[in-house]
């Protein structure tokens, strides 16, 4: 089989695509014939060894991918030879066939196209977790997306929708916010050209925010949080500016304000159930059409440098895909 390969920790450059036998599934596990496998940004500081996730020397990047069971191996249930299933892991998905604990697949309904299953498992699932799991959001509530054009963006500003909030998304483009627009957002704000946090007061008044959903870190967190009303909740999912931000912890107090760490690989390992319902959730909301998973793009395998490099500049509005299997 054709494998995308991390053999050295690096950038895009240093992966290569290469021939490797096709994995057995073991006991509990499920081969699956890989169709199309989803990059995320976390994918670029795992081939750089920058991330909290370390796999062993040489390993396939991507967290998850759509295809179909090949083959079962003993005492696997849930999923029979022959289904298309959403597949997602740490990492792995970037391969041909892979073989994978039949926990962290779910089968894909018929309406649902192969590339929107892939890309809807990892940033889909952490935002719902975030956003009904963690903030408890609420209908009539006002949710701040950061980075509202990319993968985890795009899902904060459909899901907040759905879920009944009014969505304020902030991007550092037009272009970029009129993505977010598109996707059901209500207000926007070009964090570039404005100033972040008076622009939040003038569309909040007195009011403030109530979640703040941040998967960029940095510059910009602080005056999001500064912009939090009364019990707000500070939604911290990731730090795609690479700076890890520090909060003054008076105004936390002073407010009432939670800050609340997502870690969607912990909560999929500690709730399984939890988990399992959210992503039957997901799929159905994707099977009605009420989720449009906003693809960048589909690139070949051999095009892996490309589409990685998106990532890693932060230039994707939506998900990056690549077509690994017919």
């Amino acid at each position: 089989m054709k494998a995308l390969m991390c053999s050295r920790l690096g950038g895009p450059e240093d992966l290569s695509v290469e021939d490797l036998p096709d994995p057995v599934a073991g006991p509990g596990e499920a081969l699956v014939r890989v169709g199309v496998a989803a990059l995320n940004f976390f994918d670029t500081l795992i081939i750089a060894g920058k991330y909290q996730v370390k796999p062993e020397l040489p390993f396939s990047p991507g967290g998850e991918a759509c295809g179909v069971v090949e083959a079962l191996g003993p005492g696997a249930e849930g999923v029979a030879v022959g289904d298309r299933v959403m597949v997602h892991v740490s990492h792995g998905t970037a391969r041909e066939r892979i073989a994978v604990p039949v926990a962290r697949l779910a089968r894909v309904p018929d309406a649902v196209p192969d590339e929107v299953a892939a890309g809807l498992s990892i940033t889909y699932g952490t935002t719902l977790h975030a956003l009904a799991d963690r903030a408890r959001l609420q209908p009539g509530e006002t949710l701040v997306v950061l980075g509202a054009s990319g993968g985890v963006g795009l899902a904060a500003v459909e899901l907040g929708k759905l879920m009944g909030a009014r969505v304020i998304a902030c991007a550092s483009s037009p272009e970029k916010l009129e993505t977010a627009r598109s996707h059901g957002a209500d207000d926007l704000i070009d964090y570039r050209a404005d100033n972040l946090r008076e622009a939040l007061r003038r569309l909040t008044g007195a009011r403030g925010v109530d979640v703040v959903y941040d998967a960029v870190g940095g510059d910009l967190a602080e005056p999001a949080m500064r912009a939090l009303g009364w019990k707000g909740r500070f939604l911290v999912i990731g730090f795609a500016a690479g700076e890890i931000p520090k909060f003054p912890l008076n105004v936390i107090m002073l407010k009432g304000i939670d800050v609340q760490g997502v870690h969607w690989g912990a909560f999929v390992e500690r709730e399984p159930e939890a988990h399992r319902r959210n992503q039957a959730q997901l799929l159905a909301w994707a099977a009605e059409g009420r989720l449009t998973v906003k693809i960048h793009g589909t690139y070949p395998l051999d095009a892996y440098e490309a589409a990685l490099g998106l990532l890693k500049r932060r230039e994707a509005v939506g998900k990056v895909l690549l077509r690994v299997g017919g």
